[in-house]
């Protein structure tokens, strides 16, 4: 193990039915890294992202084998070993998803469900930590006198980094996200490119994306999925 592996997978493969779509993977993702995950479409790039945060779980007829481990702070857990507490996996390991899913509430409660929804408690408390993840996602200067009108009413690109501010709010030691500018325009997806260069600091950032450039751009490591196999581009 390098001593900087924050995600180890070992032998981990996924299968939905008799349909097997990865086979064994043997990879280290590294600690404070941008790591991409790039490839053609239906090769099983945000699968594996699913299985890293067990989402898979919820799939009917999918099935995970193998280990992924994660070296947090305070102690290292394979995620799939017995009793693991999924709340615990999923407040810090936090997952974006390819097209922008606020609630239709305001942007502030779409920031602070995270934090209610793990018990947190204290109006001031919720208040600080939505302002420090929206100013973390790039976007409180943008939002900071309409906190209280509804999240819908945001652009394309506000809505994905409101996503990022609201995985952000806990905390999360990993970051995960799935094509994240695909559904954006070329300004906007310069933004998010920008935010995650940034987040490097805080938290390990593990993306999916089919855009080289944009991967050539920003990824310290890049891996490619082959033949149902992991394989590490750069």
């Amino acid at each position: 193990m390098h001593p900087e592996a924050k995600i180890q997978l070992c032998h981990l493969s996924f299968a939905y039915g008799d349909n097997l779509v990865l086979d064994g993977l043997n990879a280290e993702f590294h600690a404070n890294r941008i790591t991409a995950i790039t490839g053609p479409s239906g090769q099983g790039k945000s699968t594996l992202l699913s299985a890293i945060n067990r989402l898979a779980d919820e799939i009917p007829g999918a099935r995970v084998t193998g280990e992924v481990t994660i070296h947090f702070s305070d102690k290292s857990l394979n995620v799939y070993a017995d009793k693991y507490y999924l709340p615990d996996l999923r407040r810090r390991v936090g997952l974006v998803f390819q097209k922008p899913n606020p609630l239709p509430v305001s942007i502030l409660n779409n920031v602070t469900l995270p934090l209610r929804m793990a018990g947190r408690s204290g109006r001031d408390d919720m208040r600080d930590r939505a302002r420090d993840a929206l100013a973390a996602a790039f976007l409180w200067d943008e939002v900071a006198d309409r906190l209280d009108q509804s999240a819908l009413e945001l652009s394309g690109g506000q809505q994905q980094r409101l996503c990022i501010a609201r995985a952000l709010v806990l905390e999360p030691e990993v970051l995960m996200l799935d094509e994240p500018t695909s559904s954006l325009d070329s300004s906007a997806a310069g933004q998010i490119e920008e935010l995650l260069v940034s987040l490097r600091e805080r938290c390990t950032v593990l993306f999916v994306s089919h855009y080289l450039e944009q991967v050539n751009r920003i990824a310290d490591v890049t891996y490619g999925i082959e033949n149902k196999q992991l394989v590490r581009a750069s």
